[in-house]
């Protein structure tokens, strides 16, 4: 019925699902009809009754098969049409498509997405610490059941968080392990400070141009925002003190150090300054410090200033590790984390154990000091390069940063950002337009670029054309 192949380099197992599925998405095997049986299959295809029976189980998981209690294996009466071929639009005729934040959420996410994701929000595969993850499964695999089964704890896993503490205290950040508050990612780090201090109404200030995920999460909870106009120093001191005694807001969300988008960094007396506005007008700051192990130690951060009085001190190892471990946390006051904890717990429960475990495991083997070392030294590589190659297209850089993973960058006149980026995504190039990271989508003739995806002679070869068109 199937042939296969014992002397090829696929596994038989996979051999039969493919001439199996081949056979039902062809026609040949109509929905309902009876699959031979484990032995009889096995004895015509000359292949053991495990390889059989582990290839109908992965196209019972596929959903080709369906699997009867003692009648045996049957094709899916329901089953689901392949993929239709995306159309590619013929090279120089982009297919219209509306740029804005959820477009870029959805798009760099796609399996057919653009080959050279210049504009995403991530490290590439060979920047992230395979190997420090491989290691760590291996020794959760030898760990008690009860330790990789059960809920963890409300806060997070213990061993993790004061590790956090003393990562934090090299930074002169000073907490206790109970101020810390483990989250799935540090987008649920910010989520759960949004529902716990703001109501609908309320005043909520960015940064301008910012995080654009969050921009979305605060205007689903009916929250108004306004934007801070960022500068390279920072936050503007002067627009943050107008618009807090206008708006009386209740948070301030600000990135502190490798600012998404613009690279930029908080001053000292940049921070110093907004601290003091936010005691003035009894407002709490949402310090979103999730790049700054990019950082020198001695980087400056509101939390050290502040010694989380007032500012909710929120990170991430999603950026340095893996992506794939959502594991972030929040650092604040005793009484802000116990606020934070409660809605955490409504919300979710328990945040992932086995994560959490992960990454302790990761920071307590010792060589993770020494990925951070290499990252920063391969970034800082990139942020020259792609620097000098955009200049040297004609952009203007609002900041060059000496580390991190972004770059603000644009063509002094040209209008149409989304159309620009409409042309590159025909030609397998994604950018960012800068009205994405706008608080209210304003135009503007900035990109974000992520160094260490944008670093790639066909994305340059492109913006050169287009300041020839233009």
């Amino acid at each position: 019925m199937f042939t296969l192949d014992p002397d090829s380099a696929t596994p038989l197992v996979t051999q039969l699902v493919e001439a199996v599925s081949e056979r039902v998405r062809g026609g040949g095997l109509a929905p309902g009809a009876r699959l031979p049986s484990v032995r009889k299959l096995a004895a015509q295809c000359g292949v053991s009754t495990l390889t059989v029976s582990n290839a109908y189980n992965r196209l019972v998981a596929d959903g080709l098969l369906e699997a009867r209690r003692a009648s045996g294996y049957f094709v899916s009466a329901r089953l689901i049409p392949p993929r239709p071929a995306e159309r590619r639009p013929a090279r120089g005729r982009p297919v219209p498509v509306s740029l804005d934040s959820g477009w870029l959420l959805q798009r760099v996410y796609e399996e057919d997405a653009p080959t050279i994701k210049a504009g995403c929000g991530w490290l590439p595969d060979s920047h992230l610490f395979a190997d420090g993850i491989k290691q760590a499964l291996s020794g959760l695999a030898r760990r008690p059941d009860r330790l990789v089964l059960r809920y963890g704890h409300p806060l997070g896993y213990a061993p993790l968080r004061r590790a956090i503490q003393l990562l934090l205290a090299q930074r002169d950040i000073g907490c206790e392990p109970d101020q810390i508050v483990l989250t799935h990612g540090a987008s649920q780090a910010l989520d759960l400070t949004m529902r716990a201090f703001l109501q609908p109404g309320d005043v909520a200030l960015v940064d301008d141009p910012g995080y654009c995920n969050l921009y979305p999460l605060l205007h689903a909870m009916g929250v108004r925002i306004v934007g801070v106009e960022r500068t390279v120093q920072g936050p503007s001191v002067a627009a943050l003190q107008a618009l807090a005694e206008r708006h009386r807001p209740k948070l301030f969300f600000t990135n502190t150090n490798f600012h998404n988008p613009t690279g930029t960094a908080c001053a000292p007396g940049t921070a110093y300054q907004i601290l003091r506005i936010a005691e003035r007008h009894d407002m709490l700051v949402v310090e979103d410090d999730i790049f700054s192990s990019f950082a020198a130690e001695t980087a400056p951060s509101l939390a050290s200033l502040d010694q989380l009085g007032r500012v909710i001190h929120v990170g991430s190892f999603s950026k340095t590790i893996s992506p794939s471990l959502r594991v972030g946390y929040l650092a604040c006051s005793p009484e802000n984390a116990q606020r934070l904890l409660h809605l955490k717990m409504a919300m979710g429960l328990t945040s992932s154990e086995i994560a959490e475990s992960l990454v302790h495991a990761i920071l307590a083997e010792g060589h993770y000091r020494l990925h951070i070392a290499r990252l920063r030294e391969k970034l800082a590589a990139e942020q020259k390069s792609v620097a000098d190659a955009l200049i040297g297209v004609g952009m203007r850089l609002f900041h060059r940063p000496t580390n991190g993973m972004f770059l603000w960058a644009g063509f002094e006149d040209c209008p149409d950002v989304p159309g620009l980026a409409q042309r590159a995504a025909a030609e397998g190039i994604m950018l960012a337009p800068g009205q994405l990271f706008r608080a209210h989508q304003e135009p503007t003739a900035f990109l974000r670029f992520n160094v260490a995806h944008a670093n790639a002679a066909p994305l340059f070869r492109f913006l050169e054309r287009e300041r020839r068109a233009a």
